[in-house]
């Protein structure tokens, strides 16, 4: 069966995905997420920094573009990517906060 505007085949849908987490204390580029490539074509990624953190925290994954944030205490930084395949998190000691992750996948209905 071949595809033509005729609509044989059916459209590909957008199916979202949500999901946060917390983190807490020294943590080195410790993935909290990842998929195998191809899995997502985009996704949104958010990092908040506790305003009782010490310093910055950062996080960093593969993506195009690459993620790289990096949030002072009391703050949030936000990127959105296409095809995410790994969000790692870097934080000090006394260091605390929240990151949520929004994933765009193409099903077929």
């Amino acid at each position: 069966m071949s595809c033509n505007s005729s609509g044989c085949c059916p459209e590909p849908e957008i199916f979202q995905e949500e999901f946060c987490g917390n983190f807490s204390g020294a943590l080195t580029a410790e993935e909290v997420w990842s998929a195998p490539a191809g899995a997502y074509i985009a996704g949104t990624f958010q990092l908040f920094n506790s305003s009782g953190s010490t310093g910055p925290v950062t996080a960093a994954g593969d993506a195009t573009p690459a993620i790289a944030l990096s949030s002072a205490p009391g703050n949030t930084d936000t990127q959105s990517v296409n095809n995410p395949t790994s969000f790692t998190i870097t934080s000090a000691d006394g260091d605390s906060g929240t990151y949520c992750i929004t994933l765009y996948k193409r099903v077929l209905a």
